[in-house]
């Protein structure tokens, strides 16, 4: 590879919002990483690291037509490759089976600050050319056949595009401590601003990982680890607070068993 040019990179993801945030980050992390080039699945990857040559392509574990595991191996050490992946056992797991590093949905810069040093290092070598036996026993590791799409589990909302003011802004849900439905729109509450939504609560329901967010009422979700304490008032109505934020969020009848041990 010719390091007396400005490295190169290609991301693949079928997310547009999650290709532009991938995008945003690592011009803040690495500035003079030239983007050369955006794919929605993995055939268009494989197509455009074969076109433009890059030195790193970042690609989604999960996308269709072609996953990331099945178009990295394709490639066959072309280019050094970062998986994206919203599951930290697939991260990790792919890790450990030899690719250069992994970032997770949604991109941390921190985190992918330490992913661009890494690569940096690693720019002046040849890529991983046993890619294909590594990608092969990562992909029975996730229990599925060669050739044949990676085998996941549901895949759960891991960040909400939301209106605040006039701006919109990409709020990981591990930073939202309730959902109220209010009026036409769906408010999302972090500690430190409102946003809306147009989603419903019925949809955000299903969406959302029902070990990281309960339902407590038709119109409330609220996060689970973002609990401070639940009472009783006088009526023996039952209230959740939430850490970081004053008042209480009201606890239907229906949903009292979840705090039943009260």
């Amino acid at each position: 590879m010719n390091r007396t040019a400005a490295p190169t990179a290609v991301i693949a993801d079928d997310e547009r919002l999650m290709r532009q945030q991938i995008v945003m980050r690592l011009k803040e992390a690495w500035p003079e990483l030239v983007i050369v080039g955006e794919a929605t699945n993995g055939l268009e990857a494989v197509s455009l690291v074969r076109a433009q040559q890059p030195d790193i392509a970042f690609l989604d574990i999960r996308m269709p037509e072609m996953d990331g595991i099945q178009a990295a191996r394709a490639l066959g050490g072309q280019c050094h490759v970062v998986f994206v992946t919203a599951y930290d056992q697939y991260a990790v797991t792919a890790f450990e089976q030899g690719a250069i590093d992994y970032v997770l949905k949604p991109a941390d810069p921190e985190r992918l600050k330490r992913t661009c040093e890494r690569l940096k290092e690693r720019l002046d070598s040849k890529p991983d050319s046993s890619m294909d036996t590594l990608l092969e026993q990562l992909t029975q590791r996730l229990g599925s056949t060669a050739g044949a799409a990676v085998a996941k589990p549901r895949e759960y909302l891991r960040w909400i595009q939301a209106s605040v003011g006039n701006a919109l802004r990409m709020i990981p849900t591990s930073d939202i401590l309730f959902f109220r439905a209010e009026d036409k729109y769906t408010r999302v509450q972090t500690e430190d601003f409102e946003a809306l939504i147009r989603k419903p609560i019925k949809e955000l329901v299903d969406e959302l990982d029902p070990e990281e967010f309960w339902q407590i009422h038709r119109a409330i979700l609220v996060r689970v680890d973002a609990i401070e304490q639940v009472t009783r008032d006088f009526r023996g109505q039952q209230h959740v607070h939430m850490r970081g934020f004053d008042g209480g969020l009201e606890v239907s009848r229906s949903y009292n068993h979840l705090f039943k041990q009260m």
